[in-house]
């Protein structure tokens, strides 16, 4: 039999449905693999009982002739910032240790109202805070990937990045994550794997720890653009419980994936041409155009005039948000609390204890930005960039259908590269205005480097019309054929 964790999401449907095999052996391949690779420290929690029984009673549904879901009986990782049920949920942080919500979120109650097997909690930056995962108070995630002829140990980005080497490395056959700045694509990127973002409002993020909720959406990684478009018409919908939720109806995302671009008009950012970025990086770039265009798109230069603004305004949007709310992780009523002699010193040690050194940061800056007699300064003139950011989109897509960049300003780095927190956010730079203007974005391998490195191309869509951007995406992705695997997968 066929290894069945090298299974796409689509072909594994396939083989559950003319019984080549069960989800239960298509769960229990995962939980062996999953105990093979430890070292990569992908899951937080892993959930074997709940896998089985899960897959159990798909098969069951199955062997009845009952209706199945979308997903029925396919195996996933769950970022540790869904809230599941009875099942730790830490998002990363030591003040959420041991913290088993009584309830569902949304995403992941569609999920496995849709048949989904869930295999554990995914690693992850403390409360989404990261591009690297070495965030996390569970210890760093393991890039599945090396450089040839170097065994270095390589971050998997972040903040999902327990998500992304839990797919790359076939110990999930997809997994969810969440994005506020590039949290999905950029850790996509850098693991040879499949992740988009979709439309602000398109998922819900009740039951999502929060980290700045204007800019966080929930989306799939996966193993191919088909695998994201089916995971992510299952975790999509109108939450009533979640304000920003938009009410309209899912499309049939898979459907979208027809191969046929001929007349679409394909964006290229001049402002996208940084300084640092790798001549690799620029070449692929170009080569994705020409993919494109060979296949009947029409490939146009377009100017995004304010994205040098991009990551200051972020970095002053995100962190005011998040100092807002994670006011509430106080020892109080959940995680972590260490006493004190009175309710202050309870608050001040609780959170000296269970924060780790990035929240800390990016809370003082937050707090800083929001203080009266700075507020105006920086917090609110933020916000007008912002919407400048989302006016030079709107004016661009007056002129093309989909925009196409590098996901990256490079491949996967070493634990001990970056350490100044700057040069960390620089990952950013291509992935945070598509947060800042609330769109849908993907990133698609498209090619190694010279020392053997999965690297990402972008594709940003308007608003709501996933479906244009993974029919765009897949195109890309045939084109670019990209089948390597890390080492020992």
């Amino acid at each position: 039999m066929t290894d069945l964790t090298h299974l796409t999401i689509a072909a594994a449907l396939d083989g559950l449905a003319s019984r080549k095999f069960s989800a239960r052996e298509l769960a229990d391949a995962h939980l062996k693999k999953m105990g093979t690779l430890k070292n990569l420290n992908a899951y937080i929690t892993e959930t074997p009982e709940k896998a089985r029984a899960q897959a159990d009673a798909s098969d069951r549904r199955r062997a009845a002739g009952e209706k199945v879901g979308a997903l029925d009986g396919i195996p996933i990782g769950i970022k540790d910032l869904f809230c599941t049920e009875g099942v730790q949920t830490t998002a990363g942080s030591h003040i959420l240790e041991g913290f088993k919500p009584t309830y569902e979120s949304t995403v992941t109650k569609n999920l496995f109202d849709a048949g989904a097997v869930m295999l554990g909690k995914l690693n992850l930056d403390e409360f989404a805070m990261g591009s690297s995962n070495k965030t996390s108070y569970y210890g760093n995630v393991i890039n599945p990937w090396k450089r040839q002829g170097d065994n270095t140990d390589l971050v998997p980005g972040g903040s999902s990045g327990g998500s992304s080497a839990a797919v790359a490395a076939r110990v999930a056959m997809a997994a969810t994550g969440t994005d506020t700045g590039g949290s999905i694509r950029q850790p996509a990127a850098l693991t040879g794997t499949v992740g988009i973002k979709p439309t602000y409002g398109r998922c819900s993020r009740w039951g999502i720890v929060a980290f700045a909720s204007s800019l966080d959406q929930a989306g799939p990684i996966g193993r191919s653009v088909e695998d994201c478009a089916i995971m992510l018409g299952a975790m999509a919908g109108h939450d009533p419980k979640d304000s920003t939720s938009v009410e309209m109806p899912v499309p049939d995302f898979r459907k979208s994936l027809t191969g046929d671009i001929r007349g679409l008009r394909v964006g290229i950012p001049k402002e996208y041409r940084v300084d640092g970025m790798s001549r690799e990086i620029g070449d692929l770039w170009a080569k994705g155009a020409a993919w494109l265009k060979e296949q009947g798109a029409e490939i146009r230069e377009i100017s995004l005039p304010h994205t040098k603004y991009a990551l200051p305004t972020y970095y002053i949007i995100a962190p005011a948000e998040a100092s807002s709310n994670l006011a509430r992780y106080d020892g109080v009523r959940f995680g972590l609390r260490v006493p004190g002699n009175s309710l202050d010193e309870m608050y001040e040690l609780t959170r000296a204890a269970g924060f780790g050194k990035e929240v800390k940061r990016r809370i003082l800056i937050g707090t800083y930005v929001l203080s009266a007699g700075y507020y105006d300064a920086y917090y609110l003139q933020a916000q007008k960039v912002r919407a400048l950011i989302l006016r030079d989109f709107t004016e661009a897509f007056k002129q093309v259908d989909v925009i196409l960049t590098p996901s990256t300003p490079s491949a996967a780095f070493g634990f001990h590269d970056n350490e100044d927190p700057v040069q960390m956010y620089l990952q950013d730079v291509f992935t945070v205005t598509v947060n800042l203007a609330g769109l849908p974005g993907i990133s698609v391998p498209a090619g190694l480097d010279a020392k053997g490195l999965p690297l990402g191309l972008q594709m940003i869509g308007r608003g709501f019309d996933e479906e244009t951007l993974l029919r765009s995406a897949h195109a890309l992705e045939k084109a670019a054929n990209f089948t390597a695997l890390p080492a020992g997968v």
